[in-house]
């Protein structure tokens, strides 16, 4: 699982729970317990898809582009553009003498693109909005 990613989404999560602020980076950061810099790389990426807006000069910063609801944590994958289970490296050689050897690799290939479909797509069904009830489903207050 990238890092960024939860980043981002924790980032979200917390702009939802504060509707219509501008959010400073060092705000941000220290509700995720990550360092600034780390949150404005990281919402540079979702600013490019819309799903972050930011103001710049003083008294500027973030907040959610979108409705929390219509916000799935697919979109924010795409957005990042993570390939969650694809290896860097795959084992095997399409010019091997061996059976095994020339086709693991695009029998690899074809197992991890079809993991990372059913990823999207289970990540499809969750919403920064429906992140954002959970929590407050567990907060006494």
């Amino acid at each position: 699982m990238n890092s960024d990613f939860v980043v981002a989404v924790h980032s979200l999560v917390y702009m939802a729970h504060r509707p219509g602020e501008t959010l400073s980076s060092e705000e941000i950061a220290a509700n995720v317990c990550t360092h600034p810099a780390r949150v404005r790389k990281v919402l540079s990426l979702l600013r490019r898809q819309g799903l972050v807006v930011a103001r710049e000069g003083a008294g500027g910063g973030f907040r959610l582009g979108l409705d929390p609801s219509g916000v799935t944590l697919a979109d924010i994958s795409r957005a990042m553009q993570t390939g969650w289970l694809t290896p860097s490296w795959c084992s095997g050689d399409p010019d091997m003498d061996c059976v095994v050897g020339a086709n693991m690799r695009e029998v690899m290939r074809e197992v991890f693109c079809g993991a990372e479909r059913q990823l999207e797509a289970f990540f499809g069904g969750i919403t920064i909005g429906g992140l954002l009830e959970r929590i407050r489903e567990r907060s006494p207050v």
